[in-house]
């Protein structure tokens, strides 16, 4: 049905009542209202659901509404670069040529393409530019329901001012900020000296010393890229000056700051100068930028601070968080840990979010089909002595439990009618501790006897699931309102060989995320794009296809 339209020509409660446009008196309503309607067809988002585009077409917003805050709405849409969005877009230099219209239907198709203009910025503001189902990301909908930007404008409107309708179209991360700033710090070093000249060649590896050879004060080693590294690493923060003159050799203060800079891009912070760094060192400002903007795009349909309480494993930093929401609205870090998480070149962990709603201890692995199928059948053929070494047995469809090994039985494994699993114990896949969120794709947190991995910079080890560092302190944060559970109890129960489960009774948000640039500790944070997503979301921006927006 049909809605009517709300605003239908000046009155006291438009802030425009009674303004005419330079040249004539004010355009008919009736213009306006089409105007008005082709505007919101023009920006509304497909990836909103049908009830909130519905409701958005038919929403009345006067255009002339927007005269007051003409001025400050292009410069808004001017500077959108400042948000990582493309004024393109919103044909800021368009509107900005035509914003003094000399008659009254000049005024009117003007207003109108700026209404357009606003609220497609606005939407881009929140919820991206890109639809994130399109790269496969299945977050879950908001549960407040879809942003609605001319909601949000019709709102500020009628309050007299655009802030609310800014305040509510920018995510309420603390990170959003930080990044925005980064990315106009990345900017402004684009054209610094230090990135005119690549680096040369990585420097020599130093011999080991002779035997009773007088030990070096210090790592040094003469570098012809000495004073170019220098200038970068002054520039990025990890050096606080240039010395006077440029060094020729990696010193002791040189190799402090390449520590620094390591620990910034997920590497072995050994200061060593190697492949790896500086393939990092050589990334210039602009690139760096532009990883910020593909963040800042991510952050807008990334589901954060969903609860009270919150995990979140960043997939390309191999590292989880727990977070806790304090009374104050203070974001604060309970837990962090690294992560080992599915190998980039077949077994990717998907982004989800879900709610975690039981940890297992002691848990059994039931292998999953396709790890039997392709993996763990044809090992047992060729050594069957694994079978019992690490723990196996055939479980039926009944949930009869078979212990002995057979040509017959890894033939039924392979049919489906036989499902292979491994009984808790020191030599489970799954370590003595299971975090369970169901999902689609049956990932879950778990500990692992292979502790070793995790001293490895690149962690993409596992099949898919998500293997924690600290499995007891991951614990000790999930059933910290569960009665009972002490870190003595947890510790029992992972020790006790017997398989037990605890169901929480609040269940806890849990995000597998992908963020290559981040702010953590008031440092600026970029990570290797490990499974391409970066770029493909860089794609996706590329080729999206927009409705033009109204002629001014």
């Amino acid at each position: 049905m049909r809605r009517v339209l709300a605003c239908t020509g000046p009155r006291p409660c438009c802030p425009s009542a009674g303004l005419a446009p330079a040249g004539g008196a004010a355009p008919a309503a009736p213009l306006r209202r089409r105007l008005a309607l082709a505007a919101a067809l023009v920006w509304v988002p497909l990836s909103l659901p049908w009830p909130a585009r519905a409701r958005l077409v038919y929403l009345s917003i006067d255009p002339a509404r927007l005269r007051p805050w003409a001025r400050e709405i292009l410069a808004l849409l001017s500077s959108a670069a400042d948000e990582g969005l493309d004024p393109a877009d919103y044909a800021a230099e368009r509107l900005l040529a035509a914003s003094a219209p000399g008659t009254a239907d000049a005024a009117a198709r003007f207003d109108a393409a700026l209404l357009a203009a606003l609220l497609r910025y606005l939407s881009d503001l929140r919820i991206g530019r890109v639809d994130p189902r399109q790269l496969h990301q299945t977050y879950r909908a908001p549960a407040g329901g879809a942003f609605d930007p001319a909601v949000a404008l019709q709102a500020a409107l009628d309050a007299g001012s655009l802030a609310p309708a800014l305040r509510a179209a920018t995510p309420p991360l603390p990170m959003v900020a930080a990044l925005r700033d980064a990315l106009a710090r990345c900017r402004a070093l684009q054209a610094h000296p230090a990135w005119l000249e690549a680096l040369p060649p990585l420097p020599p590896v130093p011999k080991a010393p002779r035997r009773n050879a007088p030990a070096e004060q210090g790592p040094v080693q003469d570098w012809a890229g000495a004073g170019r590294l220098a200038q970068r690493l002054a520039a990025w923060g990890d050096l606080a000056a240039v010395p006077v003159p440029e060094p020729t050799r990696l010193d002791e203060p040189l190799v402090e700051a390449l520590r620094a800079f390591q620990r910034r891009h997920g590497l072995n912070d050994d200061g060593v100068l190697g492949r790896a760094t500086l393939n990092a060192l050589q990334v210039s400002p602009a690139q760096r930028a532009q990883q910020i903007v593909l963040m800042l795009e991510r952050l807008r349909w990334t589901p954060l601070l969903q609860g009270p309480r919150m995990i979140v494993v960043n997939l390309p930093e191999f590292m989880l968080r727990a977070y806790e929401v304090l009374a104050d609205g203070r974001v604060v870090v309970r837990e962090q840990m690294k992560v080992i998480i599915g190998r980039a070149l077949d077994t990717r962990t998907p982004q989800f979010d879900e709610l975690m709603r039981h940890v297992e201890f002691s848990p059994y692995w039931n292998v999953p089909p396709s790890i039997a199928r392709r993996e763990l059948v044809p090992r047992l053929r060729r050594d069957p002595s694994h079978f019992d070494r690490e723990g196996f047995e055939f479980v039926d469809g009944g949930g009869r439990v078979l212990a002995g090994l057979s040509t017959a039985r890894l033939d039924a494994v392979l049919a489906g009618t036989l499902r292979l699993r491994q009984r808790p114990g020191e030599r489970n896949a799954l370590g003595d501790v299971k975090f369970v969120f169901p999902n689609r794709d049956n990932i879950y947190l778990h500990h692992t006897p292979a502790t070793g991995l995790f001293e490895r910079d690149r962690r993409d080890f596992s099949h898919g699931c998500v293997r924690v560092e600290q499995p007891v302190a991951l614990a000790r944060f999930v059933l910290q309102d569960e009665p009972g559970w002490t870190e003595a109890r947890i510790r029992a129960a992972m020790a006790a060989g017997t398989a037990t489960t605890q169901r929480l009774s609040q269940p806890l948000p849990v995000l597998i995320s992908y963020g290559t640039a981040l702010v953590l500790g008031g440092r600026l944070h970029f990570f290797d794009d490990i499974y391409g997503h970066d770029r493909v979301l860089q794609a996706a921006l590329e080729r999206r296809r927009r409705p033009e927006l109204p002629a001014p």
